[in-house]
């Protein structure tokens, strides 16, 4: 890597971050100094990930977390302890996700890609938003997908709670829409703190993704990864956004191959991404906390959430 920064010093928070994409996310950033906090469900598979960082990066410095992400009282706990722990907090890169073959739901009623995809980026984000904006200038990455083309949100079925309407592929493409979404609105809440929200696009990447499915939708999904690209090329992007001095200052941003693109038509109305935030709000119980409800000015999306040729999303 080219002119690699130097993040020592700095603190950068991973979900997901026992395997693929975040693990390998970690390593990258390790090697750029940073102190790194991760975040992961198995225990087994954390202290592996940790080993394996301090083997390919010696001297990193890295500790694990664990947390169920698809439970909001562990997204709770979690906020709570970085929160009383960490000093700062320069990135949060959200990478946890999944995609399930049939519907079912979390401890919280959430259909389980709406609750991990979406809903823990949310109330996470919500809940380490006063140390972001103490630590700024500082970033917040969501990992996102092209899979967000092409569909829109049924807030009247928003978690396919209608009988017969749920769908493995078109869950999951919804809620990669709720993350473009969400930084869009993140972005315009975010004006004039410091802070900036962009998601990336990693490409169709080789990692464990999908593999908690069994039966024959499990199999398509690893058939299809016979056609990925590598995880060290699919986390350039990631990497490049939660580091580079490219970006620095730059919000609003949907990033494809390193560089901003336009995201859908869908992913770009405002009125949309302020319902989303409003009905994640009220599902999260987090409407009592005042961080990230009030925008300044006259609400209108600030200049750098406007999709522009230096900002889109």
């Amino acid at each position: 890597m080219q002119d690699t920064p130097n993040l020592a010093g700095k603190t950068v928070v991973i979900t997901g971050a026992t395997g693929g994409l975040g693990l390998e996310a970690a390593i990258g950033i390790a090697a750029m100094q940073a102190n790194l906090v991760l975040v992961g469900r198995n225990h087994a598979k954390g202290e592996a990930a940790l080993a394996r960082i301090r083997r390919e990066v010696p001297g990193a410095v890295a500790e694990m977390h664990y947390a169920d992400l698809t439970r909001l009282d562990d997204i709770r706990a979690l906020a709570a302890t970085l929160n009383e722990q960490l000093p700062r907090i320069d990135v949060l890169l959200n990478n946890a996700g999944s995609m399930f073959a049939k519907r079912d739901t979390t401890a919280d009623g959430f259909e389980c890609t709406f609750g991990l995809d979406h809903m823990a980026y949310f109330a996470l984000t919500l809940l380490l938003w006063d140390k972001l904006v103490q630590s700024a200038p500082s970033r917040i990455v969501n990992i996102a997908s092209e899979a967000h083309r092409g569909v829109t949100l049924d807030f009247e079925n928003l978690q396919y709670q209608r009988p017969g309407s749920y769908s493995a592929w078109q869950a999951y493409r919804r809620a990669k829409l709720c993350n473009v979404l969400f930084t869009r609105e993140l972005a315009r809440r975010l004006d004039g703190t410091g802070v900036t929200a962009n998601c990336v696009h990693p490409g169709f990447v080789a990692t464990g993704f999908g593999d908690n499915n069994r039966g024959l939708y499990g199999l398509a999904i690893r058939f299809t990864k016979l056609f990925a690209i590598p995880l060290k090329e699919g986390v350039k992007t990631p990497v490049h956004a939660a580091t580079s001095p490219e970006i620095a200052g730059k919000t609003g941003l949907y990033l494809s191959k390193s560089k901003p693109c336009e995201p859908s038509a869908a992913a770009k109305n405002d009125e949309t991404a302020r319902r989303l935030w409003d009905e994640s709000l009220r599902l999260s119980g987090l409407e009592d906390r005042g961080q990230g409800r009030e925008v300044p000015g006259d609400g209108s999306a600030p200049e750098a959430a406007r999709p522009s040729a230096r900002t889109s999303a």
